[in-house]
């Protein structure tokens, strides 16, 4: 008896529990986002029964940040499990040392996970601005000098029209992404930095075993690489000394600027898409001898432009990114300008109620 006691205390002693897999860590996030939503919610109806609905408005942003602070300080912080955690019957621990995570690490993962991200999306617009400032007066500089073709000049520039993307974290995240992939390991970003892991607190059946998102990782890393690969190209066919588009800049030099938030100027864009031959937008420009602005004149990935446009009404439901030239139909739905235009010239309908819409009646909004 003794023996075998003895046994089966060295086998559970020797047992070594298994990390979680890929679809329990996202099921677990996902009830965590479910719970801090319903933690918000609550939070916002005692902000608007004793401030009223326009302080909840300004800061909505705000009162998220401090419900998701508040529900991992209530679990993650004094040591416990989150709801998600407990729904999926994992626990967290340090990769290193499998243990529980000390005070240290859980405060930094906090911190990096909320406090800092909204830390940066306050300062970030401020810090693209000083800085697109700062190359707009070298590049001003430069061209009054006539040294527009050196290597300075061409690398200022391609900063300051990819400044936004230069110094977005969403490559950085989508990289992250694609790495949880194929390892099933560190779901977040902030997870990484820290070191810290899942691990199931049950045995494992063979039977039970889970299966990975491998194939996603595969299709996340093709998106990556053919959005790469397609930027390259493009800034090296723009960027690449060519006879023929220098001459086509000097014959067009004196030709009109085209603003896509002016309707007149646009017209017959207009008049092109309402008919039954409708060309590119590429090929119109062409015919009218109009030049075509290198970027969008509003683009709300910038916080400071149109803030009064808040949080997830910035994006487009068409594309899901951040809108650029905002435009109204006339049922009031708001999409970015080239996507509802596409989308109209296909369907001549709002993509959300189906209500009838033809071009003429898109709106873009201006500050």
């Amino acid at each position: 008896m003794s023996s075998s006691h003895q046994d089966k205390r060295k086998m559970t002693l020797n047992y070594h529990y298994p990390f979680a897999a890929a679809p329990d860590i996202i099921r677990s996030h996902q009830k965590d986002i479910y719970f801090e939503g319903v933690l918000l919610n609550h939070l916002s109806a005692v902000i608007r029964h004793l401030y009223g609905a326009r302080l909840l408005h300004t800061y909505a942003h705000q009162a998220r940040a401090f419900s998701s602070f508040l529900y991992l300080g209530l679990t993650t912080l004094i040591g416990n499990r989150t709801l998600g955690e407990e729904y999926c019957d994992i626990v967290q621990v340090e990769d290193d040392t499998l243990r529980l995570p000390a005070i240290g690490r859980r405060a930094g993962y906090i911190i990096t996970n909320i406090l800092l991200p909204y830390v940066i999306g306050k300062l970030l617009p401020k810090f693209r601005s000083r800085i697109q400032a700062k190359f707009e007066s070298n590049l001003h500089h430069l061209t009054i000098n006539e040294q527009t073709k050196g290597l300075s000049y061409k690398i200022q520039t391609y900063l300051q029209e990819n400044m936004i993307a230069i110094t977005s974290t969403s490559s950085v995240h989508a990289i992250s992404l694609t790495i949880f992939y194929f390892t099933g390991a560190y779901y977040q970003l902030s997870k990484r930095i820290w070191g810290l892991r899942y691990i199931f607190t049950k045995r494992i059946t063979p039977s039970e075993a889970r299966v990975g998102y491998e194939v996603l990782g595969v299709l996340l890393f093709l998106q990556i690489s053919v959005q790469t690969w397609i930027h390259i190209r493009n800034t090296l066919q723009k960027y690449a000394p060519s006879n023929a588009a220098e001459d086509t800049d000097e014959i067009r030099s004196n030709a009109p600027i085209l603003d896509p938030l002016n309707p007149t100027q646009i017209s017959p864009l207009l008049s092109n898409l309402s008919s039954h031959i409708q060309p590119s937008l590429n090929s119109v420009l062409k015919t009218h001898n109009i030049k075509k602005l290198a970027g969008p004149r509003y683009d709300l990935r910038n916080s400071e432009i149109m803030p009064w446009i808040k949080d997830q009404n910035r994006k487009c439901t068409l594309c899901l990114e951040e809108l650029t030239d905002p435009s109204v139909v006339s049922c009031g739905h708001m999409f970015c300008w080239l996507c509802i235009a596409d989308w109209i010239k296909e369907k001549p309908e709002c993509p959300l109620c189906r209500r009838e819409v033809e071009m003429q009646h898109v709106l873009p909004l201006q500050c």
